[in-house]
């Protein structure tokens, strides 16, 4: 779910600098029964902590021969199908914001003619797009990175060296996480209570399981209900713990259930600690709301270098994902005295982005048909893949 966010708010930010952009979704292009097979394999792998580990250190960073055969069993496929959805609505930008979807881009632009200033955009056959990888994780693996694409989005330091372990040359340039507009602007904590039934003085947390509700969600809220805090508890799509957490709240009123849902700036307001896994993206969104961190261990492979990240950043803390060691982690929390942590700055994203845009040749003043002196008002870009849909 955090690439469909990317994609919302990379199209977003797109949009302000006059780009027209569309979503492709990497599983649907593979097709049906391979995007299905690759989704169940993944959610196994997550499921079993140990080899999802040693999949991901010991194969996705290394880049090893197993990691490579990953990528010639679902590039050319890939590349296949985006070729095809590019015929029929050409790009003059692609950006790769899931890590499956950057060696088709690279492949693909390889294909093209170079970009010239004195090449019109429309001429046939069409020039190279532009290429950019935005990876918000800490650090980007052997597979988000290829040579040959023209710039590198990362969200620390540390990712940008990651990505320079494998093509020494990149142009890679650190930028905040992305977050939508909602967490830059959220609702008052005392009209977001309100709003949710919770009392202005009582102690509060959101409890999440990132989009597939993960981890010990219904544990942790029957025993942080237990404990006196209200617990605002995000199911998102698990249908089955979203029936759990109702029937829990009904005979615990300090646990308040949610499924899927928009309003979680709405539910980070409210609370005084977010307790989730620590996915970048919902990380990033309870900064910019200026909530501290209670990180769930319970993701793996790239969810221990997240958490390692968040730490560093501070205004976060680590638990044990079982249900005990939560409440006597979160209550420490609570009780632990401290200054309310600053939100991030309004606005702060989609500036760094234009301002990466623009270095590469993205921008209000470089849409491709302006610039070759067409009639055209803006330029195509294809975010590549994250949300479930098409945008036009």
């Amino acid at each position: 779910m955090g690439h469909d966010v990317m994609a919302e708010v990379v199209s977003a930010s797109l949009a302000g600098l006059g780009w027209q952009a569309r979503t492709l979704d990497c599983m649907a292009l593979l097709g049906p029964r391979a995007g299905w097979a690759s989704d169940w394999v993944f959610r196994r792998l997550v499921a079993r902590p140990g080899i999802f580990d040693g999949l991901h250190f010991a194969h996705l960073r290394t880049g090893s021969r197993l990691a490579a055969a990953m990528d010639r069993a679902a590039t050319p496929r890939l590349v296949s199908a985006l070729r095809e959805a590019l015929a029929s609505q050409p790009a003059d930008l692609i950006i790769s914001v899931f890590a499956a979807g950057v060696p088709a881009a690279a492949e693909l632009a390889a294909s093209r003619p170079p970009r010239t200033a004195s090449r019109p955009p429309t001429a046939s056959p069409r020039p190279r797009p532009r290429t950019v990888v935005l990876c918000p994780d800490a650090l980007p693996h052997a597979t988000w990175v290829r040579e040959g694409i023209d710039l590198f989005l990362v969200t620390s330091p540390s990712g940008a060296a990651a990505v320079r372990r494998y093509a020494p040359r990149a142009r890679v340039v650190v930028v905040p996480p992305p977050v939508r507009p909602a967490f830059a602007h959220p609702p008052p904590r005392p009209a977001a209570r309100s709003s949710l039934g919770v009392p202005a003085d009582a102690r509060c947390v959101l409890l999440m399981g990132g989009g597939w509700g993960l981890g010990p969600v219904e544990g942790a809220a029957r025993a942080l209900a237990a404990a006196g805090v209200h617990v605002l508890a995000v199911a998102g799509h698990n249908a089955r713990l979203a029936a759990r957490l109702r029937d829990l709240a009904g005979t615990s009123p300090l646990v308040h259930p949610y499924g899927f849902t928009p309003r979680i700036a709405e539910l980070m307001s409210a609370s005084d600690l977010v307790v989730t896994l620590p996915g970048a993206l919902t990380c990033g969104e309870g900064r910019a709301v200026g909530r501290n961190l209670m990180l769930l261990d319970a993701m793996p492979g790239h969810g221990r270098e997240n958490l390692q990240h968040e730490l560093g950043l501070g205004g976060a803390g680590a638990c044990n994902p079982r249900p005990p060691e939560i409440v006597a982690s979160v209550l420490a929390a609570l009780d632990r005295p401290g200054p309310a942590r600053p939100a991030r700055p309004p606005g702060e994203w989609d500036q760094a982005f234009a301002a990466a845009m623009v270095s590469i040749g993205v921008g209000p003043e470089h849409q491709p048909g302006a610039a070759a002196g067409h009639p055209e008002a803006a330029g195509d870009v294809a975010a590549d893949p994250a949300a479930a849909g098409t945008r036009p």
